[in-house]
């Protein structure tokens, strides 16, 4: 790494006038008997002296902070001559190639105490002339053949108006040819260059082979990571590329998918529903490619052998699978009827007054999914029909199947020209990325594994997130629990679909059931089913020879494994749960119908059942056609979300003109004597 810094004028500048007054202070000390000095006024400073005089405390500060790092540093000071003179040219290329040997780092500045006044560019004869920092930057990075050069300036990077007005938008990624839709501002109020100076310094650092970044070097928040963060190639500042991707960029889909979003809710009912028909009939009538699709990516997956099994599981489509999400579509075209508009409270708020809180769209949603194609015409049919916009970034496992899917859903909403409101992210941007767009996204639904939602919920910033992190559910057999019961409900919990981020995990035995028949039939019921019993610390305790003890109580496995757990009460079930579960599904399987209500009551998870499958908190067998997730966050939806929870409300106030706020003594009086009864009328 190479330092190309400023600052010895300003260090100069600030010692010579410290000197100077101290000089003055001397001297008017000195005639203070006769008051002729009074004037302590601090001449112009000339630069070059200011230059010489900061060297030295330039290169201290940097030795100062380098050798906290056992790094040593060595000044080097370059004029245009040292670049013209090709023997010179060469000396200077040999001394930095020999610091960056030694692991030393050359700290670069212009040898302001000599340099000549800037000449004319230079530019014209393929040589950039070095009249700033950032035209030495550049010159210094293709000379060195470096891999890339960092400009930090005092914004976020390069945007396309002046920072600050209202149009002004950062440009994460550009390209020589975009120069021309560039409005640049007046210069910063540090250095002599201007964005316009560094934009020209890059652009020439490009041509010549060196890659170029812009970002904000003086952002308290990310002034310590700024250069990690770019080396590490996350999306911080701007970058300058050569070649032009050809499809659009993430933020431009997002802006299409929101203009075309608002068109989508404008739509009648009876279009979203056709749309959704549409989508429903294309599942069945285009059976055959997608199937093909998806054989591919399972071929690809298995030969890979990186994905286990769970995951394989939720990559593949089959028929059964398809008309099910055919017939869950439909269900959703019936419920998108009267899911926008729909008033949910109409006030006389006064005279000539009417008030009305209705449903409306919550705007862009970004959905991000791992290998689960299934999801994706899900989640396009529930955004139609509630009105919102929504960008799909599927994992790369399923990108075949995903793809044709994303043309059916397309194609569905071409019926009613929207067909850009269901956006498929298909650049390789990262999800911390994707996360940034806070002005254009409104909601992130995250349907993955609990690393891929807690990467979610870490990266983003001011946009809020519908999810779980986990799905750690339990099942309590009651000592009042029925036999045939027991069997069918853990059998249905655990082995149906192992994948499943509603299936069992941990199995909660009343210590009074251990060493009966009824215990014996539960574990000869799990062998049978192949599934591997982890046990818990005090189950394990009560057994010469126990199954291996499970690592944590707070295992989600995903596959034909559970833990199994032993507790005294429902209450201590209860405390267990609220402790090492992830508040999505627990059940309690018993006869007692108190103890039963007291499970359902004090347990705080989204779903909580009694005598019924943990599976069954699916938002398909909820009735609602179809979910984008099962939500454990404490907001307004919980649980399965279906459509309804991925609608928002705004109120509406239609008055006669003539009506205003009038909050004064008189004003409330008026208002409780003219709408409130009698009875209220005194309290209030």
């Amino acid at each position: 790494m190479m330092i190309v810094t400023s600052g010895a004028v300003a260090f100069g500048k600030q010692r010579l006038r410290h000197e100077i007054l101290l000089s003055q202070s001397v001297r008017q000390a000195l005639h203070s008997g006769n008051n002729q000095l009074k004037d302590v006024s601090v001449p112009v400073l000339e630069a070059r002296a200011c230059a010489a005089a900061g060297q030295s405390g330039l290169m201290a500060l940097y030795e100062a902070m380098f050798t906290q790092y056992s790094t040593c540093t060595a000044q080097v000071l370059v004029t245009n001559l040292d670049f013209h003179d090709d023997e010179k040219r060469q000396n200077l290329n040999s001394t930095l190639q020999e610091l960056l040997r030694m692991n030393i780092v050359p700290i670069i500045n212009t040898n302001d105490a000599v340099v000549p006044p800037p000449e004319p560019d230079s530019d014209l004869q393929g040589i950039i002339s070095i009249k700033d920092n950032d035209s030495l930057a550049a010159r210094l990075a293709v000379e060195m053949k470096a891999d890339l050069l960092i400009t930090l300036s005092d914004v976020e990077g390069l945007y396309n108006n002046p920072p600050g007005t209202d149009d002004a938008k950062l440009i994460d990624t550009f390209y020589p040819g975009d120069q021309q839709s560039i409005t640049y501002g007046t210069k910063s109020r540090v250095g002599i260059g201007g964005m316009e100076a560094k934009v020209k310094a890059a652009l020439w650092a490009l041509q010549g082979g060196t890659s170029v970044v812009i970002a904000n070097g003086t952002n308290p928040k990310v002034t310590g990571h700024v250069i990690t963060d770019i080396v590490e190639g996350k999306k911080v500042g701007t970058f300058f590329s050569e070649i032009k991707p050809a499809g659009p960029s993430v933020e431009e889909q997002a802006e299409l998918a929101q203009s075309l979003g608002r068109v989508l809710s404008s739509l009648q009912p009876d279009q979203r529903r056709d749309i959704i028909c549409r989508l429903a009939e294309l599942l069945t009538e285009r059976k055959e490619e997608i199937l093909a699709a998806n054989k591919m990516d399972m071929e690809m997956a298995v030969s890979a052998g990186v994905l286990p099994p769970a995951m394989l599981s939720r990559l593949s489509l089959t028929p059964a699978k398809l008309n099910g999400l055919s017939i869950g579509l439909r269900q959703i075209a019936m419920a998108a009827q009267d899911s926008i508009g729909r008033v949910l409270r109409r006030t006389m708020v006064a005279n000539n007054l009417q008030l009305e809180q209705i449903t409306v769209p919550i705007g862009v949603l970004l959905v991000i999914f791992e290998a689960r194609p299934d999801c994706l015409p899900q989640v396009s049919a529930l955004a139609i029909a509630s009105g919102n916009a929504v960008l799909l970034k599927g994992g790369k496992e399923a990108a075949n199947t995903n793809r044709v899917l994303h043309q059916l859903a397309q194609e569905a909403l071409s019926v009613h020209g929207v067909r850009e409101a269901v956006q498929m992210v298909s650049t390789r941007e990262d999800v911390a990325d994707l996360c940034r767009l806070d002005k254009m996204v409104d909601l992130i639904i995250p349907r993955g594994s609990s690393q891929l939602v807690r990467d979610i919920q870490r990266a983003t910033k001011g946009i809020p997130v519908l999810g779980h992190s986990e799905g750690i559910c339990h099942v309590y057999v009651d000592a009042d629990a029925s036999i045939d019961k027991v069997i069918k409900i853990v059998r249905d919990s655990k082995c149906d679909y192992p994948a499943a981020c509603n299936a069992m995990e941990t199995l909660l035995i009343h210590r009074s059931i251990l060493k009966t028949p009824l215990f014996d039939q539960i574990i000869d019921m799990l062998r049978s089913e192949q599934v591997k019993i982890h046990a818990g610390p005090r189950f394990a305790s009560y057994l010469t020879f126990s199954p291996s003890e499970t690592r944590s109580l707070r295992t989600e496995f995903g596959e034909l494994e559970c833990c199994l757990e032993v507790v005294d009460s429902m209450q201590e079930a209860v405390d267990h749960i609220h402790k090492y579960g992830s508040s999505h599904t627990d059940v309690i399987i018993t006869e007692n119908q108190e103890t039963a209500e007291g499970f359902l009551q004090q347990l705080d998870s989204a779903c909580v059942f009694w005598n019924a499958s943990s599976r069954f908190a699916d938002g398909y067998r909820f009735g609602l056609g179809a979910e984008v997730g099962i939500s454990t966050a404490r907001i307004h939806a919980r649980g399965p979300v279906g459509l309804e929870g991925l609608l928002s409300t705004k109120w509406i106030l239609r008055g006669d003109g003539h009506t205003v706020a009038d909050f004064s003594e008189q004003g409330v009086m008026e208002y409780i004597h003219e709408n409130l009864p009698v009875g209220q009328r005194d309290r209030n």
